[in-house]
């Protein structure tokens, strides 16, 4: 044999080697394995309900492949950390279920203080449902704790992962904040070698419920070119009395947070806080979301256009009865804010009572181009201003509804920086606004405690008084078409 031919076949061998393995229909119906903790035995196969392993441990001693399936038992509780290895396949992922009778509760797991219940490192393509997951040990002010735990560092870009129906409660980790936190179901970037991020990250239908101290979340300490995570899809969860920050983006490009639940934040962290945020993420959709119960008035608002936020929108919200607020507007030093958007959403009974914060806050940095328009904000607090700003520009109000409390003097604008324009005020001192309507509303209630309260009664001076915008939004937070001109207010119904 020629060297030049020796040297073809060496190539061509070497090409083979490197090149992507396709996966196979075998590989693609995998392995099941089963875990019963309450009748299981380690040393037996695994592969069948009959012959199931007995601990997690067992489990996270195995390579998992594209198309393989780890199922555990309803019925019963496992202690300790399940960190199974391997990794699926585009199409053929890992998938984590339970089996048994679909009556009996979901399978449990108590990691009792260990880093996470359910922790995945350096992986990819695992799709995990119906587990109930728990992380509760001694009381700690430094350990980080965590329900569902996903750790990338220097790994490059990991693709798919979805969960689904997965309940994680009682987690007491420190007060750790981003970018790696304690909480409830968290997605974290480290490392500083190789750029990181995740693609394709869905968190549905889930819940957590006594977390510390961040609920549902995705952040990253990586800070270059291709640092945003894409496809990041968190929707139909619920979170309830969590510690700190209920669900939060970073670095993300095109995220959907949508028809999420936040009942109590901010209950026990001695931090800054919100409801639903993101921080350095751009093109970020917020919508169906509803956020009550905040705690404290440090922050603790429901929404939050934050630092190094670009194109961010929130629109169809719901906010009400939260300590700290219904907005914060808070660009980060050295930041750039811009063009973000706050339209038709509806504020009800939120306040902050602490200076310089009021139901809507303007403070820290500025931020560029931020339009707050077609909103309703009403409060029953006169100790609570409806908009305080304490310095930074950038931020326009228009065509908003602004109702503040019946008694006294009213609810305040603290506000002499924003740019106001075509809002209507109401129980409240109007700033300046040459277009401003200072009137009634007529909401359909006299004292709102839900949407449906703050809707436009028959001969409300907010209809027809706004300004179209050109913003490709057609419909209203309760589904009406956006007629032309506009309603002021959230409430676009003819």
């Amino acid at each position: 044999m020629t060297l030049r031919r020796t040297s073809i076949v060496i190539l061509a061998a070497l090409a083979a080697a490197a090149a992507p393995v396709p996966v196979t229909a075998a590989a693609r119906a995998g392995t099941t394995h089963y875990v019963d903790c309450a009748r299981g035995d380690d040393s037996a196969a695994g592969t069948s309900p009959g012959a199931a392993w007995r601990t997690v441990a067992k489990a996270s001693g195995h390579a998992f492949g594209p198309g393989d399936r780890l199922l555990l038992k309803r019925g019963t509780s496992c202690t300790g950390v399940l960190a199974p290895k391997g990794a699926g396949a585009a199409g053929a992922p890992v998938r984590i279920d339970a089996y048994g009778d679909k009556r009996a509760a979901k399978p449990h797991i108590e990691a009792q203080g260990a880093r996470a219940a359910l922790h995945l490192v350096n992986t990819e393509q695992w799709e995990i449902r119906n587990l109930d997951l728990s992380n509760t040990g001694p009381a700690t002010t430094t350990e980080r704790r965590a329900g569902l735990y996903v750790q990338l560092t220097d790994y490059g870009t990991a693709e798919h992962f979805v969960v689904d129906g997965v309940d994680v409660h009682d987690v007491n980790g420190a007060d750790s904040k981003d970018p790696d936190p304690s909480g409830g179901i968290l997605f974290v970037v480290q490392g500083t070698a190789t750029p990181t991020r995740f693609a394709g990250v869905r968190v549905e239908d889930s819940t957590v419920r006594h977390v510390d101290r961040t609920g549902i979340g995705i952040m990253s300490t990586w800070d270059g070119p291709g640092r945003f995570a894409t496809g990041v899809r968190f929707q139909r969860n619920k979170a309830y009395d969590v510690g700190g920050d209920g669900i939060v983006i970073h670095e993300t490009s095109r995220a959907r947070v949508e028809h999420n639940y936040v009942d109590g934040f901010n209950m026990r962290s001695a931090g800054y806080n919100a409801g639903v945020w993101a921080w350095e993420s751009e093109d970020a959709l917020y919508q169906y979301n509803e956020v009550t119960g905040g705690h404290g008035t440090r922050d603790s608002m429901a929404y939050d256009i934050d630092g190094g936020n670009v194109r961010n929108v929130y629109r169809y919200n719901y906010s009400h009865d939260n300590e700290g607020g219904f907005l914060l507007v808070c660009n980060g030093e050295g930041k750039v804010s811009d063009g973000n958007r706050i339209h038709d959403n509806i504020s009800v009974n939120d306040r902050n009572t602490a200076s310089p914060y009021g139901v809507i806050s303007v403070v820290c940095g500025a931020s560029t181009d931020t339009r707050i328009y077609r909103n309703t904000v009403v409060t029953n607090r006169s100790d609570t201003a409806l908009v305080s700003n304490n310095g930074p520009g950038g931020v326009t109000f228009q065509d908003n509804v602004f109702v503040g409390a019946s008694t006294g003097s009213g609810s305040a604008i603290k506000d002499t920086v924003s740019t106001y324009s075509g809002n209507l005020y109401w129980n409240t001192a109007q700033p300046r606004d040459a277009r401003g309507l200072n009137a009634d509303p007529r909401f359909v209630s006299a004292s709102p405690a839900s949407p449906d309260d703050v809707r436009l009664g028959d001969g409300s001076p907010a209809r027809g008084a706004g300004t179209a915008v050109d913003d490709g939004t057609a419909y209203d937070y309760f589904g009406n078409p956006i007629p032309d001109p506009p309603n002021l207010g959230a409430d676009q119904s003819s």
